[in-house]
């Protein structure tokens, strides 16, 4: 199992919210085919398809477990998670 489908795994099962790091939620993002737009500290990630807007902030080295609700929210309601 590659490091991005443990993160995916990680965030979708929903057990450890706060303990996700920024830059792997990121990377996963990105990996999903997300397009990222920095501005200051928020970080933004579209997709074409996908209606919702994604809004990260870091949190130290974490993401913000609310954060982690609305990506793993964003996922499971377009199906991008595969077979997860």
């Amino acid at each position: 199992m590659s490091k991005h489908d443990k993160i995916l795994q990680q965030v979708l099962s929903g057990k450890s919210d706060a303990n996700i790091r920024f830059d792997d939620l990121r990377n996963l993002l990105m990996r999903l085919g997300f397009e990222e737009r920095t501005r200051g500290s928020h970080h933004v990630f579209r997709k074409a398809g996908v209606e919702e807007r994604i809004n990260l902030q870091r949190d130290g080295d974490k993401a913000k477990a609310y954060q982690v609700r609305q990506v793993r929210k964003v996922i499971r309601a377009n199906n991008l998670g595969g077979s997860q």
